[in-house]
């Protein structure tokens, strides 16, 4: 079977809004019975996302085989409910490297090796990989704007495959922002058709333009940009802002675009059945109750930092009939004045998720110490799980100066330390315990009890770990290990039976999160702050 390529470009500015609209035209794709993937194509130098600060590039996605890739990805596997694989993100470092190896191998003796066709066709061979296991469909998102010079290849590449694969089996949607002047309430247009100019400079004319808006558009601008962009009137789309990304599929479907691709392509579809991701989304929409979730860590300015962490939150509400209302903390604040954790009373939950480094760690700990002391509902993820351990230790077990050794190397009680393949390690990029493990869930826990299995998959990324030194001191002053790897050489999950819920993870399970289908650990945190909010006794969950 021959797959169809969709390629998805963008202008005018980056986070345009290119990841939603390419998972909303593979959701709508499949909604019509179509079988269908995505790609991200990242034009950058790094190999992968997994050496990149958050405040640069937002949350880095784990795939179940390991990789570290962009949070594009996660849209897709959030929106479509698949599992993408590493080979998914094609970045520039991949493909240079590649070609480089093959060089030095000699798979090039004789030739001068250049950008074209060496590079493109590396490229190419690359996203055709994906085409070839199966799909109807492929999504291929092109990263960065049109008319970056570090996209320039990739461009080519898509502009080749148009040739060699044919205008029936290939498709180019360009996402260009069309902006509001706030005084006149006008939307303008001009940035728009020049990013269209851009894109058919390189050579490549797109097939439909979805206008990125505010609101949607008039006839008279509709009009405009696809007078300017050389197409028919019917090609232009608009994807306003929405309340909840999840509506989009439905809003763009309404305006006729997915119907314009399959007609396009010659791809026989089935009647879209809307019911079930209809209701998943009223889900969001309609919950009247909020709780309050305070998000506390050291990237708290930047949403894109935790996008899978707020979407699991927001999926555990929509499934207990609530409304998350994330409070965002900047755990630095804390470490410059102690007392503002009593705010924390005004919030149902703590969440500390994963990161790095020292700063901030000992504002997070202040927090995790009063959501134990005031039975306030805590979950902690990765960093936020070795955190809970070591203000454990302090506080609880005697050890004042218990830490980390990857914040006080010289700490005389390295209560979270250093896993032990990881001593010999030298290189950084991809080289943490990452992707999906086994996890084993003893009886009778909140971890049993919430992920109703005995043995749980889930994904990783770390390379410290609670040391097994220090195990029999934790459990003995109260913690309970409730989750451990298969041969129990190392802790997943760790809770306090008497609290009213308080309970860590060494694995990300944002990742795995779904709309309609929460993460486990997430609802409990949700569902535990709604009971706290209504001073209900804890639930059993």
């Amino acid at each position: 079977m021959v797959s169809k390529y969709i390629f998805v470009t963008g202008g005018v500015l980056s986070s345009v809004g290119k990841g939603i609209v390419t998972s909303s035209i593979g959701k709508m794709l499949q909604a019509r019975g179509l079988k269908v993937t995505a790609v991200k194509i990242d034009p950058y130098v790094n190999v992968d996302s997994g050496t990149m600060n958050p405040f640069q590039h937002g949350e880095v996605f784990v795939t179940e085989d390991g990789g570290e890739i962009d949070m594009d990805m996660g849209h897709y596997e959030r929106f479509l409910n698949i599992e993408v694989s590493k080979q998914q993100n094609i970045t520039t470092g991949q493909v240079y490297w590649s070609v480089i190896d093959r060089e030095r191998r000699g798979d090039f003796l004789g030739q001068c090796v250049q950008i074209i066709p060496h590079v493109t066709d590396e490229i190419k061979d690359r996203i055709r990989n994906v085409g070839n296991r199966g799909w109807d469909l492929v999504l291929v998102e092109c990263g960065g704007t049109v008319g970056d010079i570090e996209g320039l290849p990739f461009l080519e590449a898509a502009r080749q495959m148009r040739l060699e694969d044919g205008f029936d089996n290939t498709f180019f949607v360009h996402v260009a922002l069309v902006p509001t002047i706030d005084v006149t309430g006008e939307s303008k247009t001009k940035p728009a058709q020049h990013s269209v100019q851009e894109l058919r400079r390189i050579g490549i004319q797109p097939d439909v333009i979805v206008a990125r808006s505010s609101k949607l558009l008039e006839k008279d601008a509709l009009r405009k940009i696809a007078l300017f962009g050389s197409v028919d009137e019917k090609a232009v789309f608009v994807s306003p802002t929405v309340k909840c990304v999840y509506e989009l599929p439905r809003i763009l479907d309404e305006q006729g675009l997915a119907g314009y691709i399959c007609e396009r392509l010659s791809v026989r579809a089935l009647q879209p059945d809307w019911s079930e991701w209809t209701s998943t989304v009223k889900s969001f929409t309609d919950a009247k109750d909020v709780v309050k979730i305070a998000m506390l860590g050291k990237y708290a300015k930047l949403v894109d930092s935790y996008v899978s962490v707020n979407e699991a939150l927001r999926h555990a509400g929509a499934a207990a009939g609530v409304r998350v209302e994330i409070v965002w903390i900047d755990s630095d604040e804390y470490e410059r004045n102690p007392e503002k954790t009593s705010e924390l009373s005004g919030c149902h939950g703590l969440l500390v998720p994963g990161g790095f480094g020292p700063r901030g760690t000992e504002g997070k700990m202040l927090g995790i110490k009063y959501a134990r002391e005031n039975n306030l509902p805590f979950l902690g993820i990765c960093y936020g799980f070795q955190l809970a351990s070591i203000e454990f230790a302090r506080n609880v077990c005697g050890l004042k100066l218990a830490n980390s050794s990857e914040i006080d190397p010289r700490t005389p009680h390295p209560v979270v330390d250093l896993l032990p393949e990881q001593k010999s390690i030298e290189y950084k990029g991809a080289t943490m315990r990452l992707g999906a493990y086994p996890i084993k869930l003893r009886p009778n826990t909140i971890a049993r009890r919430l992920y109703r299995a005995e043995k749980i998959h889930e994904r990783h990324r770390h390379r410290y770990e609670i040391n097994p030194d220090y195990w029999n001191i934790l459990t003995g002053h109260g913690i309970l290990f409730s989750g451990t790897t298969e041969d129990e050489s190392r802790i997943e999950v760790l809770e306090l039976p008497n609290h009213y819920f308080f309970f860590g993870t060494q694995f990300h399970p944002e990742f795995k999160s779904r709309p309609g289908r929460p993460d486990p650990a997430y609802y409990g945190l949700v569902k535990s702050g709604l009971d706290h909010k209504h001073g209900l006794p804890a639930s059993e969950l």
